[in-house]
């Protein structure tokens, strides 16, 4: 298919659709015009691309992961799985400490903000 009809097919950009190839992400057929030409195989794999993105990896994550993610071969996908799932855990546990890190600051302002409300207006210096 084309890559109008990948879009519409995948949700993903044209764009978008580029961009995953030029990461390395995907690999379109060509038509013998040089246009490329998407199978099902590829834009289901732009479905689990935009999933894991939606997710918030990185796509130095997804291209490390993806092979062994959307390969039906079983050579050492076992061994893929458990590092990806590791890297996603360490993914998963470095966004918890920054949310940590952003409810007190939050917890800081509202306090700031409800010590200025009962206080009333800073006097001018």
């Amino acid at each position: 298919m084309k890559i109008s009809e990948a879009s519409r097919a995948s949700g993903a950009s044209p764009w978008s659709l580029r961009h995953y190839e030029d990461e390395g992400l995907i690999v379109p057929g060509r038509f013998s015009n040089g246009f490329r030409d998407y199978c099902q195989s590829t834009v289901d794999r732009v479905l689990v691309i935009r999933s894991l993105l939606e997710s918030g990896l990185p796509v130095r994550l997804i291209k490390e992961a993806l092979p062994g993610i959307t390969d039906e071969s079983d050579g050492g996908t076992d061994v893929v799985h458990a590092e990806f799932l590791r890297e996603v855990q360490s993914h998963r546990d470095r966004l918890a400490a920054r949310i940590a890190v952003l409810n007190d600051q939050r917890a800081a302002l509202d306090a700031y903000l409800q010590e200025a409300r009962r206080t009333g207006p800073c006097p001018a210096t």
